[in-house]
């Protein structure tokens, strides 16, 4: 990953009657700042007469052995290429990824006309929705053994919630539920956010389950007393629950795991930030339940 030119996407809220008026608005943009249109969607269910659009361009920063760095300056360095009138905003950092929102709609009417708001996301390794998977992670030990209380690590700065979404409460489930299972182990993720903004805790969960499953699937959102809780399906593990948990712990990278608890055939390992974080990742959650006694129901 060192050396390698880091990705931005580019996602443009835009006041659209449909796709081609809202890729019209888009193209001074793109004529400004170059680049692609790799996704269009309507989005007038959350926000009424309103479509994205999403530009992919390559960023001039290189990844660093400080990633996090690399990944705030590439943002960063785009905002900078929008004019002199657009103010350094505050980056969020999860790598692989770091993002930002711009809200002030007369500047942003000045580069796209109808524009509601700019999300600028930086991603080291492509955005996953769109690399090749990676290999699989070298398991990290895990101990095994009853249910402990988190042993907490000191919370990282707080980050900006990324949107201004009101907190919701939508349950959709994962794909293929109600098929046949698949074989091995399904796994589940859970990230608590400190955010009162259901965009911002999607943006953080999303950017947690791309380090262990490229097509992992927000299947709830809700709030969790002041937290918002973001549910996850990262879908299926070749590996049994306890060595699927070793995976995806050390592909998540954080220290203080609690040790393997068992739920009936389910293996649950949990992490949380002490003290709580004003913003950002609070907590974090994985369960891995055999595919055989897996029974989607909705996240409590």
């Amino acid at each position: 990953m060192v050396g390698e030119e880091l990705e931005l996407l580019i996602t443009v809220v835009v006041g659209a009657d449909d796709e081609r008026q809202a890729r019209t608005a888009c193209a001074g943009l793109l004529r400004r700042v170059g680049g692609r249109v790799v996704q269009a969607g309507d989005c007038s269910d959350e926000e009424p007469g309103c479509w994205s659009v999403t530009v992919s361009l390559v960023s001039g920063e290189r990844a660093t052995q400080n990633v996090a760095g690399a990944l705030a300056r590439a943002v960063r360095t785009f905002v900078r290429s929008l004019g002199d009138r657009f103010p350094l905003p505050r980056v969020a950092c999860e790598p692989p990824t770091a993002w930002t929102v711009l809200e002030d709609q007369a500047l942003l009417g000045e580069l796209v006309p109808g524009a509601e708001r700019l999300l600028v996301e930086a991603w080291a390794g492509g955005d996953p929705q769109h690399r090749a998977a990676r290999p699989e992670a070298t398991a990290a030990e895990v101990p095994a053994g009853p249910a402990a209380d988190p042993a907490g690590r000191a919370a990282e700065d707080p980050t900006e919630d990324p949107a201004d979404d009101p907190a919701g409460d939508r349950v959709e489930p994962p794909s293929g539920a109600g098929s046949a299972p698949p074989t091995g182990t399904r796994l589940l993720l859970r990230v608590d956010v400190a955010t009162d903004r259901s965009a911002g805790a999607e943006w953080q969960a999303r950017a947690v389950a791309s380090r262990v499953a490229r097509s992992g699937k927000i299947t709830r959102v809700a709030p969790e007393g002041d937290l918002l809780s973001v549910h996850v399906d990262l879908g299926s593990s070749a590996d049994p629950p306890a060595a699927a948990l070793l995976g995806a712990v050390s592909s998540l990278g954080r220290s203080g795991w609690t040790p393997v608890a068992w739920s009936g055939r389910s293996a649950v390992t949990r992490w949380s930030a002490a003290p709580v974080p004003r913003g950002g990742i609070a907590a974090l959650e994985l369960t891995a339940t055999p595919a055989s006694a897996f029974v989607w129901t909705v996240p409590g």
